[in-house]
């Protein structure tokens, strides 16, 4: 658990650079706004080695982020514009170098799995991208914001 929090602390403090340098957005701005996203994070990895049900850590962090920017959860309002100081692009882009070097550790066991992973990689990216697409169309159409 010690590695995950630093890990988590390390994307954290990548991602405050990356705000600052794309999107100039001052690291002491966004830093609350990071430290929540942190928190929420290992509190939501917390549960998941907690409970005995065995869901995915992104179910219980998504949870946590959702009940805590709800208007029944005092100061929403102030957890919502201090983590609208991170830009999601800020965030993806350490996240998405952790799960490659992640990956690449394991290469060896990839190539075993054949030219077949390629084929279902990219039919579940494509469907994943047409069924979203398709959500936000019609979400758009059924608020009139289209």
């Amino acid at each position: 658990m010690k590695d995950m929090i630093l890990t988590y602390i390390i994307i954290g403090i990548i991602a405050l650079l990356g705000n600052w340098a794309g999107y100039h957005v001052s690291p002491i701005k966004a830093l609350p706004g990071m430290l929540i996203i942190v928190l929420i994070t290992i509190v939501g990895w917390g549960i998941k080695k907690i409970l005995p049900i065995n869901l995915p850590a992104v179910i219980y962090i998504s949870l946590i982020a959702l009940l805590i920017t709800t208007k029944i959860f005092p100061g929403s309002e102030w957890i919502i514009k201090e983590t609208g100081n991170v830009n999601f692009l800020a965030l993806a882009t350490p996240i998405l170098a952790y799960a490659g070097l992640s990956f690449g550790k394991d290469l060896h066991e990839f190539k075993k799995l054949g030219w077949r992973i390629v084929v279902i990689s990219f039919v579940v990216y494509t469907g994943t991208f047409v069924i979203s697409t398709i959500m936000a169309e019609l979400s758009f159409r059924f608020t009139g914001k289209f």
